[in-house]
């Protein structure tokens, strides 16, 4: 089946590297999403990044703090779906909480790619 890439927009990522009880509630909807994609074997995949300030740039004569693009909302994770085609993976992003919550998504087909084989050859 097709699987499409979910990038989830945001102000920043809830994700901090140590937890407090307010970040676990903020995040606690967006789990209970997650959990409900897997149930469905819809859900793949998903990664969460840690917020903006963490993230570090690398160009060709640089490395700088911060995300690569300065935007006021920043990729705060991604998950991969599998559906049968670009209106059902739209569909099924579209209940994302985090589109309640002023963020936004781009859903975009992929094209090949999957697990890395990591043993020595």
């Amino acid at each position: 089946m097709p699987q499409f890439a979910v990038l989830i927009y945001s102000d920043d990522s809830a994700h901090e590297p140590d937890e407090s009880a307010e970040t676990s509630a903020e995040i606690a909807v967006c789990d209970e999403h997650a959990i409900e994609l897997a149930s469905q074997a819809t859900m793949t995949g998903a990664w969460a990044f840690t917020p903006r300030s963490m993230a570090r740039a690398v160009r060709h004569d640089a490395v700088t703090e911060g995300p690569y693009v300065d935007s006021p909302q920043v990729i705060a994770g991604f998950y991969i779906l599998e559906a049968p085609d670009l209106d059902a993976a739209l569909a099924t992003a579209a209940t994302n909480p985090v589109l309640r919550q002023g963020g936004g998504l781009e859903v975009r087909p992929v094209h090949s790619g999957g697990p890395v084989d990591d043993t020595p050859a």
